[in-house]
């Protein structure tokens, strides 16, 4: 549908509707129009990439896309190492991001990033109606009803992808006179001067790192301590490229590190009197020419907790399903980073990547197909050889990008019917799988990391009502297909497959 304007959907009542346009927006009404689902896109943007056309403030991303890695850009092994092409069904969908950058860093570039997602939607012909801004939100009935700059939408489900993007300010006395993430100033007004942020997540060591070359001295302070990535062997925590000011505040380089919580932020006639208290107890004072907040963000719901959206944390992420569902309001589901209020297992206290484009652009295609079944598709679950599971689900552990980059929260299952026979039922959330009774009778592999060690990939067997977990070997190559794991891998399934089946090839 169309109106004269030339702008797809206007406004009426659709199966489903779909609020935002970046790439967790962009992938689920990829995958929605790839599967024949009926749906409007909407976005208040004029254009694609959502937050991408503005963030980060100092301009490469923390996500990286490696142009050489000896897998074809547009197959399924480039992707995992590709954090921020947006996965296509087809090679020339695919691994667009290498294609805009500019070979100086396998960091792209925010106006890299916003030309790669821009990019996507042209060669895709990607439908959305732009300049649509959603304003309110009621309930009808069965339906949702979604207010907007450009006339009422109706559905019985909607799917709001419009990130975790408002920069969030705690209850500190004083602090509405600090500026905030997004909000500063031209970079060489901080020359020769004393900065204090707030804030040692990602964003304020971004933001440390930009102002290195030009400041006389940075202060950062929050109460928890530093964690690096590195340490961590996760996304858990800052990331390396932003440790300079770290190693600084350690070689007494012009940078000070502070476990301590800000009591109050003042105004003095050249600057800010900033007052903390350690971790240890101890008062300090500050006297400085700038305070940035960059203490987080939170999810723009509008009027959606009114309706009963449950959400939770600082974030104000909404507590989700396995299927990204609000467990609280049905027919309103998420995608994109807000993905985050589904927590997965956190095995090891891990989280999931559902906050980053290499994870939820898998979480997107995951729910495409849910939303489609709901619509009464069948969704094709093809027939997979018996001396063919061994094989693929060990090539799913070492080149699977779904597996790779959503560690512990999906997996690729195959179930075992005595009727039907063996059947792949393609990538789920691990937790559905475990949760699930109609899994009696399937395994799933996954891929996972406790922290300290090498990456390792763990069987789930469902059988009899009981649940199986079988870990198996780490690979300093990261190659899953070695005879000692076929070995174990057909140990784990000999319930399902025979023994002749289950032996090991050479």
């Amino acid at each position: 549908m169309a109106q004269l304007d030339g702008r797809p959907f206007p406004p009426g009542r659709y199966p489903l509707v779909v609020v935002g346009s970046g790439p967790g927006g962009m992938q689920l009404a990829y995958s929605l129009s790839r599967l024949g689902v009926e749906h409007a896109a909407l976005s208040a943007d004029d254009a694609p990439g959502g937050m991408f056309r503005k963030w980060p403030l100092f301009q490469r991303m923390l996500s990286w896309t490696k142009p050489y890695t000896g897998f074809q850009p547009g197959s399924r092994e480039f992707e995992r190492h590709d954090w921020n092409s947006l996965a296509g069904d087809e090679p020339a969908h695919r691994g667009l991001m290498a294609s805009v950058m500019d070979g100086t860093s396998y960091f792209p570039s925010r106006p890299e990033m916003q030309r790669g997602l821009e990019l996507f939607g042209e060669r895709t012909r990607l439908q959305v109606r732009y300049g649509c801004r959603w304003e309110a939100t009621r309930k009808d009935g069965d339906d949702v009803v979604l207010t907007t700059s450009d006339g009422e939408y109706r559905a019985p489900r909607v799917v709001f992808a419009v990130g975790v993007a408002e920069p969030w300010k705690p209850p500190i006395p004083g602090l509405e006179h600090a500026a905030q993430y997004g909000e500063l100033r031209p970079v060489e007004t901080y020359a020769d001067r004393r900065i204090f942020i707030i804030g040692k997540q990602n964003s304020g060591f971004e933001i440390a790192s930009g102002l290195l070359p030009l400041a006389r001295q940075i202060i950062l302070a929050s109460p928890s301590s530093t964690k690096l990535s590195v340490n961590t062997h996760s996304l858990v925590g800052v990331r390396a490229r932003y440790v300079q000011p770290f190693e600084d505040s350690v070689l007494a380089g012009g940078v000070v590190i502070l476990d301590a919580s800000i009591e109050e932020v003042k105004r003095t006639a050249d600057g800010y009197d900033v007052r903390v208290r350690t971790t240890a107890d101890k008062p300090l004072q500050f006297l400085v020419d700038d305070v940035i907040a960059a203490t987080g963000f939170t999810t723009p719901l509008r009027d959606l907790a009114d309706l009963g959206v449950k959400t939770f944390g600082q974030s104000g992420l909404p507590a989700q399903t396995y299927f990204w569902e609000s467990i609280s309001l049905r027919g309103i589901y998420f995608a994109g980073t807000i993905n985050q209020g589904s927590k997965g297992l956190m095995k090891h206290g891990i989280p999931s990547n559902s906050g980053a484009v290499q994870g939820y652009r898998y979480n997107a295609r995951v729910l495409a197909r849910h939303l489609a079944e709901l619509q009464g598709q069948t969704l094709d679950r093809p027939a997979i050889a018996a001396d063919e599971v061994i094989p693929t689900l060990l090539r799913e552990a070492r080149y699977g990008p779904e597996l790779w980059h959503q560690r512990s929260y999906l997996a690729r299952v195959i179930s075992f019917h005595p009727d039907r026979g063996i059947l792949d039922e393609g990538v789920l959330p691990l937790m559905y799988f475990l949760d699930n009774e109609r899994f009696d009778g399937a395994a799933a592999i996954t891929l996972e990391s406790n922290g300290h060690e090498d990456l390792y990939p763990v069987v789930y067997v469902r059988h009899d009502g009981k649940v199986h977990e079988t870990r198996l070997a780490d690979d300093p190559f990261l190659n899953f297909e070695t005879v000692q794991h076929r070995t174990d891998l057909a140990h784990a399934l000999e319930a399902f497959l025979s023994p002749s089946l289950s032996r090991p090839r050479t």
